[in-house]
């Protein structure tokens, strides 16, 4: 079958599945699939997960998953005799070795999988082990590799600047899941558990980010392969996963060649989605998982496990893909005869970072609000301890760069259901945006108890007690985004449109505006109106959009600095456009980023590759906006804003 992804042809072998479950063999009776081949000089070698029917094993009746071994001739027919090659031995392993991939590295093949420890099976019995052959016919050893909730490591086929990478899936089964990358001297310190010690004490360092959403779930898939563009790399990406109705497919993204954890490309839907009988039914229904890759000039040669049950392939250009998901330089999106504003970092960034000592602010700071009161410029930032719990935390400064002060304690934290939980896990306040009316200030942020989706919750103090420092008369919030919807990134305008009070909040990854005749909320009355501004599919704001900070009036105008995830690239970069609110009409956006993560402190961290900003500041002739640095640390930014307004009524008159 010919599947179009796209501008991409994915052609499914015609002859599948290529490898079936064999009832004379009790092992693999049951399913065989998640098959990972290499090719050397005497042909294809292919490991793959076996899985009996319910059998007495150990102290237990369960169903079994063993590794299998098959050659092949031509990669597509595997007619050779099957062999069991790696099957429960040490206590790490005692309950099954599922999911290998093989790499070779000098003159050994290393053969990762994940090793079950317990069953029932628990997270903490699910690890990743290798195997070490030379031959496929004798395991050498095989070593217990991580110590941590993990599974799913592929190995990259040749050393990068003289150290042999890693890249598996942690927290497979206690999400958020991660992406997680490692770097060995030598192969033995794969599974050195000082090695790992010391690996765990920086941990965000390591993680690459491809979710576009954290109710999705992501699995490394084949080894990547070398091309001229970069590493490619195959993984699955399930949507929904948390829903109860998961959608799998399989995507891919393309790695730099020297610093792998930087992203170069990549898809923006499934290559595959389980479309055909065989993927359809089978042990697990509706699945399709890479698990292997092979380059046969221009022809790339894709295994997948499918259903759960059975081993099948599909081939693509790699002239087609690579063209397809390689990303566009930002530049390429200005327009001929324009010349690009963007904000220019402070050579002291960070300004705001974790204290990691445990407190309230140990793990991230991140996502800062701003507002100038008194000559005196106030960010309330997010800050999470090591539970994962969101508060606010409060920092001045007089020039806009160096803080004068920041306070010991939180100036707000979790006070309602909706922004509470009592496991750990994210949760709590956040993303604030502060806007003052008058005497009085407001601040709409983030609720999230970690159950249900995101709502916008709102909150208000006075001047006399927000100055005097009287955190403790925040009034009680009020949610006001409506139940069951997931919903964020609001901010009350700083003043009445047409008589109305005034509300930008993200629907649906759309910035939607919406008018309130006051502030009470009540009646159940929530936040609606109707989308300003959409993702655009083709350009570097082409997954979901949502406002900074509050925007900025221009004369009968706002100026709003919003921020954007790029389906392409899944980074977040920040972008300007102006709005006629009277109307409720867009009337200039600009056609690139005017920040996108370019400094080291923006791509390392809990997520690499973002820029996020909850407020700016005008002071003087300049617009100081404070941002999130890769969700770790707080940033400044500035721009002369004459330049800023001026490049968007230029791109009016276009």
């Amino acid at each position: 079958m010919c599947m179009k992804c796209n501008k991409i042809t994915v052609r499914r072998y015609p002859n599948n599945p290529i490898l079936g479950p064999d009832k004379a063999n009790p092992w693999e009776a049951q399913a065989v699939f998640n098959g990972c081949p290499i090719k050397d000089k005497n042909g294809y070698h292919l490991l793959y997960r076996a899985l009996s029917f319910k059998e007495k094993h150990e102290d237990q009746t369960m169903e079994l998953s063993t590794i299998g071994y098959v050659h092949s001739d031509d990669g597509y027919s595997f007619a050779d005799k099957r062999v069991q090659l790696i099957k429960p031995e040490k206590e790490w392993e005692k309950y099954g070795c599922e999911d290998p991939r093989v790499t070779k590295i000098d003159d050994k093949y290393y053969i990762t999988y994940t090793a079950l420890s317990d069953f029932p099976h628990t997270p903490e019995g699910i690890k990743i082990a290798v195997a070490v052959t030379k031959d496929f016919k004798t395991i050498e050893s095989k070593h217990q590799v991580t110590h941590f909730n993990s599974k799913a490591m592929a190995i990259f086929p040749e050393r990068i600047n003289g150290k042999i990478i890693a890249i598996f899936t942690m927290n497979t089964d206690v999400p958020p899941v991660r992406i997680m990358i490692a770097e060995f001297d030598k192969p033995e310190q794969m599974w050195d558990k000082k090695y790992w010690d010391k690996w765990e004490e920086n941990i965000d360092s390591h993680t690459l980010h491809f979710q576009r959403s954290l109710e999705d779930h992501i699995e490394i898939g084949a080894p990547p392969i070398k091309t001229k563009d970069g590493w490619l790399l195959m993984y699955s990406y399930i949507q929904n996963y948390k829903t109860g109705q998961p959608t799998f497919g399989i995507e891919t993204v393309l790695l730099d060649l020297e610093n792998p954890t930087h992203v170069t490309g990549r898809s923006i839907e499934p290559l595959i989605k389980p479309e055909e009988i065989y993927e359809q039914y089978g042990v697990i229904p509706r699945i399709a998982f890479p698990s292997g890759l092979l380059l046969e000039g221009d022809e790339l040669r894709l295994y997948y496990g499918a259903a759960d049950t059975v081993c099948a392939v599909a081939t693509l250009s790699l002239k087609e893909l690579l063209s397809f998901i390689k990303l566009k330089d930002c530049e390429e999106y200005v327009s001929d005869n324009t010349t690009p504003v963007a904000f220019e970092r402070f050579e002291g960034n960070p300004i705001i970072e974790p204290t990691h000592n445990g407190n309230w602010e140990s793990k991230y700071t991140l996502n800062p609000t701003a507002i100038l009161d008194e000559e005196k410029i106030h960010i309330i930032y997010r800050a999470q301890d090591d539970n994962d719990t969101s508060v606010m935390g409060y920092a001045t400064t007089e020039d806009g760069f160096h803080l004068t002060e920041r306070l010991d304690e939180p100036i707000y934290v979790p006070r309602i259901p909706e922004e509470m939980r009592e496991e750990p896990g994210f949760s709590g306040c956040e993303d604030a945006r502060i806007t003052k009316i008058k005497d009085r200030f407001y601040m709409c942020y983030t609720a999230y108890n970690g159950h249900g989706p995101a709502r916008v919750a709102f909150t208000s103090l006075n001047e006399d007690d927000f100055r005097a420092r009287k955190w403790k008369n925040w009034t009680v919030p009020i949610m006001i985004s409506p139940e069951g919807m997931d919903d964020k990134n609001a901010c009350l305008m700083s003043e009445k449109i047409n008589g109305k009070y005034a509300f930008f909040h993200r629907l649906k990854h759309t910035i939607w505006l919406d008018f309130v005749e006051d502030l009470s909320f009540e009646h159940g009355r929530t936040l609606g109106g109707r989308s300003v501004m959409c993702s655009r599919p083709d350009s570097w704001d082409s997954e979901k959009v949502g406002i900074a900070g509050p925007p900025i009036k221009v004369g009968n105008e706002w100026l709003l600095i919003y921020h954007a995830l790029s389906a392409h690239d899944g980074q977040y970069r920040l972008g300007a456009a102006m709005f006629d609110l009277e109307n409720g009409e867009l009337t200039a956006r600009l056609d690139y980023p005017i920040l996108e993560p370019k400094a080291d402190y923006e791509n390392k961290g809990l997520r690499p590759g973002t820029v996020f900003s909850c407020g700016s500041v005008l002071k003087g002739d300049d617009l100081y906006v404070y941002y999130g640095g890769a969700d770790e640390v707080v940033c400044v930014a500035t721009l002369e804003f004459k330049c800023l307004v001026d490049a968007l009524e230029e791109q009016k008159s276009r």
